[in-house]
C-alpha cells in the first residue's frame, strides 16, 4: 500500500488549457513557402456532418460535428447542457475541451498559425476554431469547424452558423481568428496522435485526459506519444505511470529508467523508478534510484527519504 500511494502521489500532473487573453490586432496570414510545396492545392473533409447553429449554440453544434465525425453517438440537444453557459450566452473553451474528454476522446490544441491549420486539414483532421466576428472591444464569439481549403484562391471552408459550406478568404478568417489568439483544437480517439500536433500540445492534451479518466486510460495514448517522440523524457515518465497503473511493473521500470537517462535531473522519475524496483525486489538498485531522487531538490525528496527509511 505504501508503494502504491507513493507512486500515485508522484504521478504527472496535467496541464489544463487556460482562458486565453484576446489580441486586439490582426494581420494577413503569410504562408510559408513550404506550405505551398507540401500541401495539396485543395482539400475538403466532406464526411464531417453538419448541424445548424442556432443563436448562442455554436459550441454544442461544433462539438456534435467533430464528435460524430469520430463515431460518437451524440447530438446538439444532448451537448447543450454540458457546454452552454446561460450566464455567458455561449460556451467557453474549458467546457468545450472537458466535454470532449467526457466522451472519452482527446482534444489536442493546435499551433495557432494558418500553416498549422491547413496542415491539419490536409491530414484529414477537421479543426474546431474560435473566432471573434466583431471588434475586440465588442466581441462576438463564434465556434466553427474548419473542414477544407483552396490554396490557389486562398479560401477556407467551414461548417459555420447555418451555412453547411461557408467559404472565407484566408485574410478575413485570420483576422477573426487572431482576435481569439488563434485558438483551435482537433479531436482524436485514445491511442491516436494526430499528425502535426507538437510534443508540447500532445503532452498537454494527454495529461488533461489523464486527469479525468485516470492513467490506465491513457496508456495507448502515451504509447503513441513515445513512438513519435522517443527522446521526450516527460513522455517516458508518463508512460511509466500508465504502465504501472496497468499492472505492468517491469515495463514501467524500463520507461522510468529511460526517463532518467534522457533527463538525469528528473527527480520524480528517479523516485518512481526506485519504488518500482523495490516492488520487483531489486533492493540494491531501488536504494540507488531513491538515493538519487533524494539528492535532487523538489517535492519528491521527502517521499524518496521515507521510501529509503522503509527499505532499510
Amino acid at each position: 500500500m505504501f508503494l502504491n500511494n507513493m507512486l500515485t502521489n508522484a504521478r504527472f500532473a496535467g496541464v489544463f488549457i487556460l482562458l486565453l487573453l484576446l489580441s486586439a490586432c490582426a494581420r494577413n496570414p503569410v504562408l510559408l513557402q513550404s506550405t505551398y510545396q507540401a500541401l495539396p492545392p485543395h482539400t475538403e473533409i466532406t464526411s464531417v456532418p453538419f448541424y445548424a447553429q442556432t443563436e448562442f449554440q455554436c459550441g454544442p453544434a461544433t462539438l456534435a460535428m467533430v464528435l460524430n465525425h469520430q463515431g460518437v453517438d451524440t447530438d446538439v440537444e444532448e451537448l447543450i447542457p454540458q457546454v452552454f453557459l446561460p450566464e455567458r450566452d455561449g460556451s467557453v473553451q474549458p467546457e468545450m475541451l472537458a466535454t470532449v474528454r467526457r466522451y472519452e476522446h482527446l482534444a489536442y490544441p493546435i499551433r495557432g498559425t494558418m500553416d498549422a491549420l491547413l496542415g491539419h486539414l490536409a491530414a484529414g483532421d477537421p479543426v474546431v476554431v474560435m473566432q471573434n466576428l466583431s471588434l475586440p472591444i465588442f466581441p462576438m464569439w463564434h465556434y466553427a469547424v474548419a473542414i477544407g481549403y483552396d490554396l490557389p484562391n486562398k479560401t477556407l471552408i467551414l461548417r459555420s452558423g447555418e451555412i453547411e459550406r461557408h467559404t472565407m478568404s484566408f485574410s478575413r478568417f485570420d483576422a477573426t481568428w487572431a482576435r481569439t489568439e488563434r485558438w483551435g483544437f482537433v479531436v482524436a480517439k485514445p491511442g491516436t496522435l494526430p499528425a502535426r500536433i507538437t510534443a508540447r500540445n500532445a503532452l498537454e492534451a494527454i495529461s488533461a485526459y489523464e486527469e479525468t479518466q485516470g492513467p490506465r486510460a491513457t496508456l495507448s495514448s502515451w504509447q503513441a506519444f513515445v513512438a513519435r517522440h522517443p527522446s521526450n523524457a516527460m513522455g517516458q515518465f508518463a508512460l511509466g505511470n500508465a504502465l504501472y497503473a496497468d499492472q505492468q511493473p517491469d515495463a514501467a521500470r524500463k520507461a522510468f529508467r529511460r526517463a532518467t537517462e534522457l533527463d538525469p535531473t528528473m527527480g520524480a522519475a528517479w523516485l518512481n523508478l526506485g519504488l518500482v524496483l523495490a516492488k520487483l525486489e531489486a533492493l540494491e538498485a531501488a536504494i540507488d534510484a531513491l538515493t538519487q531522487a533524494a539528492s535532487l531538490e523538489g517535492s519528491w525528496q521527502q517521499q524518496a527519504r521515507l521510501a529509503l527509511e522503509a527499505l532499510k
